[in-house]
C-alpha cells in the first residue's frame, strides 16, 4: 500500500485550508436537501426520504452528516495508509471544483469523458499516457523528419491525450478509492471499480440506488454549491491527514542532511597521517622523533 502513495498528483498545491465541521444549517444553505421531482425517485433511496413537498423528494440531511462522516474517516485512513483517490466528476457542474479540491490534497481526478476501461484495462491507458509523454516533449525524436503536415497532426493528438489524461498523468497505479459525483451519470465508472475490489464513494440524488457505493453520501447531486461545500470539507480532511506526515519526513530529511554534512566537515579536518599519505611520505612515529631530538641536542653540546 505504502508504494501507492509514492505517485501523487504532481499539480498538488499546499493550501492552508480553514474550515470547521460541516453542519446542518450549512447543507441548508446549500440546498443539499433538495431531491429529484416524486416521478423520478427511486424505490430504494427511500430511507433516506424525510418528506415530499410541492412534488419534490426532501433529504434527510442528519443521514447526509453521518454518512459524511463514515465516508470522510475512511478516506482519511486510506489516504494515512499511503492509499491515493480517484475523483471523478464529468457533469458542467462539477468539473471545476472536482479538479480544483483534488490538486489541493494532490489526489487524482477525471472530469472530461469517462474513458471505458480506465480501470479494467490500466495497461492500455498507461501506454496513451506514455504516448502523452512523449508528445510533450518538444525534443522528443516523434517530432524529427516529420513534415509540417505530420507535425500538425501529432499536435493535435497531443491535445486531445492532454485533455483526457491531465488529471491521471502522473498514477501509476489502480487508485485505492473512487468518489464519484452523481452515481447514476458514473455508472461505469462504479462497475469497473467493483469489478477489482476497489471501494467507492460518491455523492448520490434521490434518483439512483444508493446501495450501488459502498459509501453512498445522500445529497443534492446537482447543486454546486453543495458540491462545492462537501469536496471542500473532503479536501480539507484528506489534507489534514497526509500534509503533517510530508511535513515530518521533510523535517527528517533535514536532520539526516544535517547530520550528514557534521561527519563530512570531520572527515575532512587536517591531521599528520593524512597529510603525509597526499605527499607520498611516512608519518614519523612519536619514539623516532624522540630519537631524532636528542641526536640534535648532542650536536648541539659538541
Amino acid at each position: 500500500m505504502d508504494s501507492l502513495g509514492l505517485g501523487r498528483n504532481s499539480n498538488s498545491q499546499n493550501v492552508n485550508l480553514i474550515m470547521e465541521k460541516v453542519s446542518i444549517e450549512d447543507l441548508l444553505k446549500s440546498g443539499a436537501h433538495y431531491g429529484h421531482p416524486i416521478s423520478k425517485w427511486n424505490p430504494q433511496f427511500k430511507p433516506f426520504i424525510v418528506a415530499k413537498k410541492n412534488g419534490i423528494c426532501i433529504i434527510d440531511l442528519k443521514s447526509t452528516l453521518s454518512y459524511l462522516d463514515k465516508a470522510v474517516k475512511e478516506l482519511v485512513n486510506i489516504s494515512k495508509a499511503g492509499g491515493n483517490v480517484l475523483f471523478v466528476g464529468t457533469k458542467s457542474q462539477a468539473k471545476d471544483i472536482v479538479q480544483t479540491c483534488a490538486d489541493e490534497c494532490g489526489m487524482f481526478y477525471i472530469v472530461e469523458r469517462w474513458l471505458g476501461g480506465t480501470l479494467t484495462n490500466f495497461s492500455t491507458i498507461k501506454k496513451s499516457i506514455n504516448r502523452l509523454v512523449m508528445l510533450d516533449k518538444e525534443s522528443s525524436p516523434i517530432y524529427k523528419d516529420k513534415t509540417k503536415k505530420e507535425r500538425n497532426m501529432l499536435i493535435r493528438e497531443k491535445l486531445k491525450l492532454s485533455d483526457l489524461h491531465r488529471g491521471i498523468k502522473d498514477m501509476k497505479h489502480l487508485p485505492s478509492a473512487l468518489f464519484v459525483i452523481d452515481a447514476k451519470h458514473e455508472m461505469i465508472a462504479i462497475d469497473e471499480a467493483k469489478c477489482l475490489g476497489i471501494p467507492t464513494f460518491g455523492l448520490v440524488d434521490t434518483n439512483t440506488n444508493p446501495f450501488t457505493l459502498d459509501f453512498p453520501i445522500p445529497a443534492n447531486d446537482d447543486s454546486i454549491k453543495t458540491i462545492k461545500l462537501i469536496m471542500t470539507y473532503i479536501t480539507k480532511s484528506i489534507h489534514d491527514a497526509v500534509g503533517p506526515t510530508n511535513d515530518k519526513e521533510v523535517v527528517s530529511e533535514s536532520k539526516k542532511s544535517e547530520a550528514g554534512d557534521q561527519t563530512t566537515s570531520s572527515n575532512t579536518a587536517e591531521s599528520p597521517v593524512q597529510d603525509a599519505e597526499e605527499k607520498n611520505e611516512p608519518a614519523l612515529d612519536s619514539s623516532v622523533e624522540s630519537t631524532i631530538e636528542e641526536k640534535q641536542e648532542e650536536n648541539t653540546k659538541e
